[in-house]
Parts: C-alpha cells; sequence; structure tokens
C-alpha cells in the first residue's frame, strides 16, 4: 500500500503530536484547526495548511478527525463546507474524538452513503502517549477497514484493538473512561492521606505505583500532582464531557453507575469552580483546599 494522502481536522494537546508522527513517517498530511496560530509548530514541522475543513479533505484518502465535543463532531462532519460534503469516494474517515457511540454510527451510515468508509478510535494515553507514539486506540466499524488503517495507526499507537462495528470503540472508551474516573480519586485520596499521615509522597509512590494500587494514572498523574503541576494531559472539560456521555449510555442500557456518578458530580464542581482548562489531576485541588 502507497503512502496515502492525510487530512487530520483537529491538532490540540494529542493532535498535534500524532500529525508530528504521520509527517515522521513521510505521509503527506493537511491540516485544519480552528485557530491557525495553534498549529504553527505542526506547520513548522512539515504539515500543510488548509483555510477550511473542506480545502483540507478534498483530495485526501485518510480524513482524521480529533476535536472537542461530539457537537464539534457534528459540525466538521456535516456542515456545507464539512467533511461529508467534500470527501471523495473511496476515501476514508476517523474519528479520534471521544464522542457519542451514536453519532459514530450515523457518520458510518451516511459515509456508506457517499462511498466512503469509516471507523470510530478514540484514544487512551494522553499528551505523554500521544509524543511517544504509545496510545491505546479502540476501534469500530468495518474490519478490512481497521486492517487496512493498522499500518497508519502503529505510526502513533501501540495497543490498537479492533472492537467490533461502529460505535463499538466509543463504547470501550467509555469503559477506558469510567476505570479513569474512580481511580483518579482513589490516587488523590491516597496522595491527601499520606500528606496527612506526614509521608514523604515520592516514597509514598515508590512503594504503591508498582504493587497492586498501580495504574497509569499513578505512574504518569501522581508525580505531576506532587510537582504541583496541573497542565493538561487530558483537560477536565473533556473528561467531563466523556463521564456526561458515559452516564446518558449507561441510563440507556438501564444500568447503574454510583462511581462514576460521583466523579461526574466532583469534576463538575471543579469546572464550575474555573478548573476546567486544567488536566484530570488537579482533582487533588478538592483535597488540599478546604
Amino acid at each position: 500500500m502507497g503512502k496515502e494522502k492525510i487530512a487530520f481536522i483537529g491538532t490540540g494537546v494529542m493532535g498535534s503530536s500524532i500529525v508530528k508522527h504521520l509527517v515522521n513517517a513521510n505521509y503527506e498530511v493537511t491540516i485544519f484547526t480552528r485557530t491557525k496560530e495553534k498549529a504553527e509548530s505542526v506547520i513548522a514541522h512539515g504539515a500543510k495548511w488548509a483555510d477550511t475543513v473542506g480545502q483540507a479533505v478534498k483530495e485526501a484518502d485518510l480524513i482524521f478527525t480529533m476535536v472537542g465535543y461530539p457537537t464539534d463532531v457534528e459540525e466538521v462532519y456535516y456542515t456545507e463546507n464539512g467533511i461529508l460534503a467534500n470527501a471523495k469516494k473511496g476515501s476514508v474517515l476517523i474519528d479520534m474524538t471521544t464522542s457519542s457511540p451514536e453519532l459514530a454510527k450515523r457518520i458510518a451510515a451516511d459515509g456508506e452513503l457517499r462511498g466512503i468508509d469509516s471507523i470510530d478510535a478514540p484514544v487512551s494515553g494522553g499528551d505523554v502517549g500521544a509524543q511517544n507514539g504509545t496510545l491505546s486506540i479502540m476501534c469500530g466499524g468495518n474490519e478490512q477497514t481497521f486492517k487496512r488503517l493498522l499500518p497508519i495507526f502503529e505510526v502513533f499507537g501501540k495497543q490498537i484493538v479492533y472492537q467490533g462495528d461502529a460505535g463499538a470503540g466509543q463504547h470501550t472508551k467509555m469503559c477506558n473512561q469510567i476505570a479513569i474516573s474512580t481511580n483518579m480519586i482513589g490516587v488523590c485520596e491516597a496522595l491527601a492521606y499520606g500528606k496527612a499521615a506526614g509521608l514523604d509522597a515520592e516514597t509514598i509512590l515508590q512503594s504503591i505505583s508498582s504493587g497492586a494500587a498501580g495504574s497509569w494514572s499513578l505512574s504518569n498523574l501522581a508525580p505531576r500532582i506532587i510537582k504541583e503541576d496541573f497542565e493538561p494531559g487530558f483537560f477536565v472539560k473533556h473528561f467531563l464531557k466523556d463521564m456526561n456521555i458515559a452516564l446518558s449510555e449507561a441510563e440507556l442500557m438501564g444500568i447503574s453507575l454510583p462511581g462514576l456518578q460521583m466523579a461526574r458530580d466532583m469534576y463538575d464542581k471543579l469546572v464550575e469552580e474555573g478548573y476546567g482548562e486544567n488536566g484530570t489531576q488537579v482533582l487533588y485541588k478538592r483535597y488540599i483546599e478546604k
């Protein structure tokens, strides 16, 4: 398979690193994001700039999107100058936004009517995983399309798993976010307890991060908490969006998730207090700013 032309819509904290990996792998990548100034480092790295979504995708074989909210996904796919109105027949859509499973199914169905394949492929691993090219990628859609894309996913991902039909990737990402939501509470409470007991936070991590309590959040975010680094690897406002999607889906399926509900309420309060642009580890402030 030759080097496809790629369009990438949305070059935020994670998207910019993914684009750089693709450029490094000698793919021709055209980008669009709402604020060009925020994409300057990506352009300097070799990506081409397009003034609109439609312009970015017209000649692309593969169209990646990684935007903020389901409403943003709808905007880039369904407007007159959006993806579905401008993508060529035979192209493939890859939405890496954490979004609604139902929206993923809708994009797949509407794309099929136009002779366009699609994969919903949300990721986990935060800014560190994006920078290191070790993201976990959860894929839903046609399995043959997934297999076609696998070499490209391997450019910036490590754990790449086909989950099932359209929407299955998004459902899997909800499982991921549910697990993280209560785990972050545990990480913050462990550090808050250790501080109250007069323990050294660094030595706490030495003991517990490699034992049964070990987790990605404990290994990667607890050190940031200790340094009082609350910059985003993943925005609180986006995490809150994900939890709301998961709770809505859970309600549709008739299941109760009290742990997720508690975490959502705590993060909702953080957004109200102005921490929406911080990383998820800022939850620790709920324990030390009493």
